[in-house]
């Protein structure tokens, strides 16, 4: 058996380049992962509530949300699905009304009442508009959810609290 010793006048070297190089691919796969976590959530300023119940969502359920600027743009998922500026006309609201049909298709469902054989939606669609939006876009929002191939009848509307 040959064994050799290790020579202590010999320099090992050790290259970090690949150590780095994963260091690096870490930081960039939490940065990206962290940006698609937030991507459902527009810069608002949400009016403030003095009495308001924790919004605590489970991290793993789908949960919809369209946000509505101070402009009456409506917005999910960095997408623009309305904008009074723009959308004029008699089907103006077409692309919200898809959107939102897309939405209802996708939660769960439940029957309408005991013993009916009518499924609606049964999950809430959260609201999160501007504190300087004028109620007409949500009122919008809340009147093409009762269209009846739509049919989403939770919703909910997000305020901010004040820090204590």
């Amino acid at each position: 058996m040959n064994l050799q010793k290790h020579d202590s006048k010999t320099e090992m070297e050790m290259d970090m380049t690949p150590m780095i190089d994963v260091v690096f691919l870490l930081i960039i796969f939490f940065m990206v992962i962290t940006d698609l976590s937030q991507q459902d959530l527009e810069d608002l300023q949400l009016p403030m509530a003095e009495h308001a119940v924790p919004d605590k969502p489970k991290s793993d359920e789908w949960r919809p949300i369209l946000n509505v600027k101070h402009t009456g743009v409506m917005i999910q998922k960095r997408t623009t699905y309305f904008d009074p500026e723009l959308n004029t006309g008699p089907r103006k609201y077409d692309e919200l009304k898809n959107q939102l049909l897309a939405i209802s298709n996708r939660m769960k469902k439940a029957p309408f009442a005991p013993g009916s054989s009518t499924m609606i939606p049964d999950e809430p669609l959260l609201i999160r508009a501007d504190e300087s939006t004028n109620f007409k876009f949500v009122q919008d929002i809340m009147e093409q959810c009762g269209d009846k191939n739509i049919s989403i009848w939770k919703l909910q509307l997000a305020v901010s609290v004040p820090e204590q």
